[in-house]
């Protein structure tokens, strides 16, 4: 919300984690002014570290997590291929047949401090790999400055075009 609301350096950032065995990767999707690549940036990586120390979520913002995982629900399922796509999970990550009928209920029930716990689990701070898109000439001085790590230019077609510390 802070890149929104606070700083207002973008009109939205979402995260989300993808389903997956296994491993799952965490998601974060954050189109920013591109003057503000490198602030907001550091800002993603300070709230990332956050969550699973110094600050993790508040009530408020567990509410409208909460709320947007179970409100959304009755629309979720709107066509053929939603239904369908919900089976395919059910069954790909055997998931118990009862699985959506409970998912509202089991969502509200959590309480900060599970959702604390899971955090430390699943967040690994300095374990991120960070894509970053934009104007190269613009943005890289900045997020070297953050030092992230080795930087890795692809080209158009996805070919690594170089890597530098």
């Amino acid at each position: 919300m802070n890149l929104r609301e606070d700083t207002h350096w973008s009109y939205g950032v979402f995260s989300f984690a993808m389903d997956a065995r296994g491993q799952r990767p965490w998601v974060i999707y954050a189109p920013v002014q591109t003057d503000k690549t490198k602030e907001s940036l550091a800002e993603l990586v300070k709230e990332m570290h956050d969550v699973t120390t110094d600050r993790p979520l508040t009530a408020d913002e567990l509410q409208g997590a909460k709320d947007r995982q179970t409100l959304t629900l009755a629309g979720r399922w709107e066509t053929g291929n939603a239904v369908s796509a919900a089976l395919q999970e059910i069954a790909t990550f055997g998931l118990p047949e009862d699985y959506y009928q409970t998912y509202a209920s089991r969502i509200r029930a959590l309480t900060p401090a599970e959702v604390a716990k899971v955090a430390s689990e699943f967040v690994k701070p300095n374990h991120e790999v960070w894509v970053v898109v934009g104007d190269r000439a613009k943005i890289e001085a900045g997020v070297r400055e953050l030092n992230l790590g080795d930087l890795q230019f692809l080209n158009p077609d996805g070919s690594v075009q170089g890597t530098t510390p």
